[in-house]
């Protein structure tokens, strides 16, 4: 039995060493990935938030210019320049663009965004478009991070949805689109700006689960992913457009810088007055105050209103005392005259 085993052994080994160098390759690698390779819940995706039901009974779509030279969206804008493995929001797009991971579509005259396959556009396109130099070898384009204009992409156009969600019954505000803008010096010694292209926030999202910001000045340990960013809405910005039906922007009737910043903040609270007013008023008119405050308001007011009571007491007081002396003076006269005037009787209770 010992025998029948050991030459086993010795089949199987032989059998190993005499397969082809190339399969057995092919095995071992094989066997590496299937090592490395993540399973079961870390396969998936960079979870993201949940999206927008289609059915959502209200819904206000705004579209907003996130300035990235205020401080609260720079972190979205440095490191112009990638970095110790950091890189802006802008190059990150662009790199997944050029390898095909994410699709952009033009951004058209109208502003409004068009994610149909017409509207398309190429990685080669807009560097065309824009004169961003590249390499192209083989079929291939190269383009080294020192040529990409990440410095000059100070903005970005921000599509969100604030919308009532009824299965949750809650508010939430999304952002469904994002479109860099280009901003270079024109001959006139001013800036143009250039929408560069549009991308659904849905396809992006998994990847900017990847990419990690700054959160703060201060503690330059606190990071926070760029999907976080957006999910959480860190971002500051005005209000440009609305989805209306007439389909125009803000600057199209509001003629003054005043005017335009009245508008903005009627738009703002129409949103906001909306979330606090959903549920109606309440029919219970509101009490000048609840009965916990009112508790612990009377006693001060008595406290305050003692000085004036025991005034008055002691003035009572002090007039029933002068009348009870006068009473007590005018017994005593009476007594006397009586005594002055004849004898005196005094009778004592007797005891049965």
């Amino acid at each position: 039995m010992k025998r029948l085993i050991l030459s086993l052994v010795c089949l199987t080994a032989t059998a190993a060493v005499a397969q082809p160098p190339a399969r057995l390759r092919e095995a071992q690698a094989k066997t590496k990935t299937a090592e490395t390779v993540p399973q079961g819940s870390a396969y998936r995706d960079f979870p993201t938030a949940q999206p927008m039901p289609d059915d959502a009974p209200w819904r206000r779509d705004v579209y907003r210019t996130v300035d990235l030279t205020v401080d609260a969206n720079a972190a979205l804008y440095y490191p112009t320049q990638p970095t110790a493995g950091r890189e802006n929001l802008f190059t990150y797009l662009f790199k997944l663009l050029l390898r095909g991971q994410i699709k952009a579509y033009d951004y058209k005259l109208d502003g409004n965004e068009d994610f149909s396959e017409d509207n398309r556009v190429k990685a080669k396109e807009l560097m065309d478009r824009y004169q961003i130099f590249y390499e192209s070898k083989d079929g291939r384009m190269r383009v080294n991070d020192a040529d990409l204009p990440s410095a000059e992409v100070t903005a970005y156009f921000v599509k969100e949805s604030t919308y009532y969600d009824q299965r949750t019954a809650t508010f939430r505000t999304q952002v469904t689109a994002l479109c860099p803008v280009l901003r270079r010096a024109d001959e006139f010694g001013g800036e143009t700006q250039y929408p560069m292209f549009w991308v659904r926030y849905a396809d992006v999202a998994p990847f900017l689960a990847k990419l990690s910001l700054m959160g703060s000045s201060l503690n330059n340990a606190a990071t926070l992913t760029a999907d976080d960013y957006f999910t959480m809405n860190r971002y500051e910005g005005k209000i440009y457009k609305t989805t209306n039906l007439q389909d125009k922007v803000l600057a199209n009737y509001c003629t003054t810088d005043s005017a335009l910043v009245k508008e903005q903040a009627r738009i703002e609270k129409q949103i906001t007055d909306f979330k606090k007013h959903v549920w109606g008023q309440d029919s219970i008119p509101p009490q000048p105050e609840d009965s916990l405050a009112a508790d612990e308001e009377k006693p001060k007011a008595r406290r305050t209103r003692t000085p004036r009571r025991r005034g008055a007491a002691e003035a009572t007081s002090g007039n029933n005392r002068t009348e009870r002396k006068a009473a007590v003076a005018e017994q005593k006269r009476t007594r006397s005259s009586r005594s002055s005037g004849g004898a005196t009787y005094s009778v004592r209770r007797q005891r049965h």
